[in-house]
Protein backbone atom coordinates (compact mmCIF):
# COMPACT_ATOMS: atom_id res chain seq x y z
CA UNK A 1 0.00 0.00 0.00
CA UNK A 2 1.42 3.40 -0.97
CA UNK A 3 0.71 6.79 0.55
CA UNK A 4 1.07 10.30 -0.80
CA UNK A 5 4.54 11.63 0.06
CA UNK A 6 3.17 14.20 2.50
CA UNK A 7 1.47 11.58 4.68
CA UNK A 8 4.03 9.05 5.88
CA UNK A 9 2.47 6.66 8.42
CA UNK A 10 3.63 7.16 12.00
CA UNK A 11 4.71 3.55 12.41
CA UNK A 12 7.35 3.90 9.65
CA UNK A 13 9.58 6.31 11.53
CA UNK A 14 10.94 6.33 15.08
CA UNK A 15 11.26 9.49 17.14
CA UNK A 16 13.67 9.54 20.07
CA UNK A 17 13.98 12.35 22.60
CA UNK A 18 17.58 13.38 23.25
CA UNK A 19 19.28 16.20 25.08
CA UNK A 20 19.84 19.29 23.00
CA UNK A 21 23.25 20.82 22.40
CA UNK A 22 24.27 24.38 23.08
CA UNK A 23 23.36 26.94 25.69
CA UNK A 24 20.30 26.44 27.79
CA UNK A 25 21.20 27.14 31.36
CA UNK A 26 20.55 24.61 34.09
CA UNK A 27 17.62 23.11 32.18
CA UNK A 28 19.82 21.73 29.39
CA UNK A 29 21.17 18.87 31.53
CA UNK A 30 17.80 17.77 32.88
CA UNK A 31 15.31 17.84 30.03
CA UNK A 32 15.42 15.95 26.72
CA UNK A 33 13.90 18.43 24.30
CA UNK A 34 15.73 17.62 21.06
CA UNK A 35 14.43 14.94 18.69
CA UNK A 36 16.11 12.29 16.53
CA UNK A 37 13.85 11.01 13.75
CA UNK A 38 14.90 7.82 11.95
CA UNK A 39 13.16 6.70 8.74
CA UNK A 40 14.20 3.54 6.91
CA UNK A 41 13.66 4.25 3.23
CA UNK A 42 14.01 0.65 2.01
CA UNK A 43 11.45 -0.70 4.52
CA UNK A 44 8.98 2.12 3.93
CA UNK A 45 5.75 2.02 1.94
CA UNK A 46 6.90 4.68 -0.52
CA UNK A 47 6.70 3.95 -4.21
CA UNK A 48 9.78 2.25 -5.67
CA UNK A 49 10.74 5.19 -7.89
CA UNK A 50 10.47 7.56 -4.89
CA UNK A 51 12.70 5.25 -2.85
CA UNK A 52 15.27 5.08 -5.63
CA UNK A 53 15.42 8.85 -6.10
CA UNK A 54 15.62 9.38 -2.33
CA UNK A 55 18.49 6.90 -1.96
CA UNK A 56 20.33 8.48 -4.89
CA UNK A 57 20.26 11.90 -3.24
CA UNK A 58 23.65 13.04 -1.98
CA UNK A 59 22.27 14.26 1.32
CA UNK A 60 24.19 14.07 4.59
CA UNK A 61 21.00 13.04 6.40
CA UNK A 62 20.78 9.73 4.51
CA UNK A 63 23.11 6.99 5.73
CA UNK A 64 24.70 4.27 3.60
CA UNK A 65 22.10 1.84 4.96
CA UNK A 66 19.29 3.96 3.53
CA UNK A 67 18.13 5.45 6.83
CA UNK A 68 17.16 9.11 6.99
CA UNK A 69 18.28 10.68 10.28
CA UNK A 70 16.87 14.12 11.13
CA UNK A 71 17.80 15.98 14.31
CA UNK A 72 15.53 18.81 15.43
CA UNK A 73 16.52 20.95 18.39
CA UNK A 74 15.50 24.44 17.38
CA UNK A 75 12.56 24.81 19.74
CA UNK A 76 12.43 24.59 23.52
CA UNK A 77 9.52 22.16 23.61
CA UNK A 78 9.63 18.51 22.64
CA UNK A 79 6.33 18.71 20.73
CA UNK A 80 7.50 21.55 18.48
CA UNK A 81 10.77 19.75 17.76
CA UNK A 82 8.84 16.59 16.92
CA UNK A 83 6.60 18.50 14.50
CA UNK A 84 9.67 20.17 12.97
CA UNK A 85 11.40 16.83 12.37
CA UNK A 86 8.30 15.30 10.75
CA UNK A 87 7.84 18.41 8.59
CA UNK A 88 11.45 18.20 7.39
CA UNK A 89 11.01 14.50 6.59
CA UNK A 90 7.90 15.28 4.54
CA UNK A 91 9.79 18.05 2.70
CA UNK A 92 12.63 15.67 1.88
CA UNK A 93 10.27 13.01 0.54
CA UNK A 94 8.22 15.59 -1.38
CA UNK A 95 11.39 16.88 -3.05
CA UNK A 96 11.85 13.52 -4.80
CA UNK A 97 8.15 12.85 -5.44
CA UNK A 98 8.24 14.70 -8.76
CA UNK A 99 10.20 12.83 -11.42
CA UNK A 100 12.95 14.92 -13.01
CA UNK A 101 12.19 16.19 -16.48
CA UNK A 102 13.92 14.16 -19.18
CA UNK A 103 16.49 16.13 -21.15
CA UNK A 104 15.76 16.44 -24.85
CA UNK A 105 18.99 16.47 -26.82
CA UNK A 106 19.31 19.46 -29.12
CA UNK A 107 21.64 20.30 -32.01
CA UNK A 108 23.54 23.50 -32.59
CA UNK A 109 22.31 25.54 -35.51
CA UNK A 110 24.39 25.84 -38.68
CA UNK A 111 24.86 29.57 -38.11
CA UNK A 112 26.15 29.05 -34.55
CA UNK A 113 28.65 26.43 -35.79
CA UNK A 114 29.88 28.81 -38.50
CA UNK A 115 30.25 31.68 -35.98
CA UNK A 116 32.28 29.40 -33.74
CA UNK A 117 34.63 28.42 -36.57
CA UNK A 118 35.00 32.06 -37.67
CA UNK A 119 35.92 33.16 -34.14
CA UNK A 120 38.46 30.34 -33.94
CA UNK A 121 40.09 31.38 -37.21
CA UNK A 122 40.15 35.04 -36.11
CA UNK A 123 41.84 34.05 -32.87
CA UNK A 124 44.33 31.96 -34.85
CA UNK A 125 45.17 34.95 -37.04
CA UNK A 126 45.72 37.16 -33.96
CA UNK A 127 48.14 34.63 -32.51
CA UNK A 128 49.91 34.16 -35.83
CA UNK A 129 50.42 37.94 -36.06
CA UNK A 130 52.36 37.82 -32.79
CA UNK A 131 55.06 35.60 -34.23
CA UNK A 132 58.54 36.84 -35.08
CA UNK A 133 58.79 38.70 -38.39
CA UNK A 134 61.43 37.38 -40.80
CA UNK A 135 63.44 40.08 -42.62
Amino acid sequence: MTFPPDTIPHHEYQITAIRAQGAGGQNINKVSNAVHLRFDVRASSLQEDHKERLLNLHDHRITRDGVVVIKAQQHRSLELNREEAVRRLHELVASVAQAPKARRPTRRTLASRQRRLESKSQRSQVKAARSRVEI
